[in-house]
C-alpha cells in the first residue's frame, strides 16, 4: 500500500473511534472498556508471532518494543477498568455497630 492509503486509514480511524467513544453514554464505559482490553490482548498476540518470525535485528528491535507497548496497553487498561468497577461496588461495613443500649456504658 501506498502512504497516502495508510494515512487516509490512520486518520478515519482515528475519526470514527472518537466518533464512537464520544457518543457512548458514562453508564457504558466499562464495558466499552472491557470490549477494548479483548481487542488489545488480540494486539499483543499478533505483535508476539511478528517478533517470533522476525529474522531481521531491527525488526526484532521493533517487534519487541510492540510487545512491551502492547503489555503496558493492557495492564492499563485492566486496572482502569478494574477502579471503574470499584466505583459501582456495594461498599461493606467496616466493623460490626452497636445496637441500640449496647457500647460503652
Amino acid at each position: 500500500m501506498d502512504p497516502i492509503t495508510l494515512l487516509t486509514v490512520v486518520v478515519l480511524a482515528v475519526f470514527v473511534g472518537f466518533e464512537v467513544v464520544s457518543k457512548v453514554t458514562s453508564k457504558l464505559h466499562t464495558p466499552l472498556m472491557s470490549g477494548a482490553n479483548a481487542i488489545h490482548g488480540i494486539i499483543l498476540v499478533g505483535a508476539i508471532i511478528v517478533a517470533g518470525q522476525a529474522g531481521d535485528p531491527w525488526l526484532l528491535t521493533i517487534a519487541l518494543i510492540a510487545v512491551v507497548l502492547a503489555t503496558a496497553n493492557l495492564v492499563g487498561g485492566f486496572v482502569v477498568t478494574d477502579r471503574m468497577l470499584e466505583m459501582f461496588a456495594t461498599r461493606k461495613p467496616a466493623g460490626p455497630r452497636a445496637g441500640p443500649g449496647e457500647g460503652s456504658k
